[in-house]
């Protein structure tokens, strides 16, 4: 099964002059042309268009929501690439390469001892300001 990339890249949004072309739509319609042919020429292969949301700032706080056209392509990935892309094995812990230091354990103290409990009588001040009758 052949395995692919993507590549999705902003739609044009404005049309391209061209010669013989004189009308809005065929301006743009060259100007998508022109995309997609120099695509092919890299290889890619048109896929479709999408409509998608995109959040955006807007001011210091705020975002909004606009909606983007974006062309889709794709190719096939030949099999040296597709075994350049593969997992690399990682090393078991057990094993590492040389030159590799080891992590070592950080010292500490042998045991822990919870703090003290707080004690249950809290001196709670007075709700007023004026001196209580046990102070005088």
């Amino acid at each position: 099964m052949p395995r692919y990339e993507y590549k999705v890249i902003p739609a044009p949004q404005k049309g391209a002059k061209a010669k013989g072309v004189k009308t809005p739509e065929g301006r743009f319609a060259t100007s998508v042309e022109q995309v997609l042919n120099e695509m092919g020429q890299q290889g890619w292969e048109y896929q479709r268009a999408e409509l998608l949301p995109s959040e955006e700032r807007s001011g210091l706080t705020g975002s909004t929501t606009n909606w983007r056209n974006v062309l889709v392509f794709r190719r096939v990935i030949d099999a040296e690439t597709t075994e350049a892309m593969a997992p690399v094995a990682t090393p078991s812990p057990t094993e590492t390469p040389e030159g590799v230091p080891l992590a070592q354990p950080v010292p500490g103290p042998d045991a822990v001892q919870a703090p003290e409990p707080i004690s249950a009588e809290v001196d709670e001040p007075p709700l007023t300001l004026k001196p209580s009758e046990e102070a005088k």
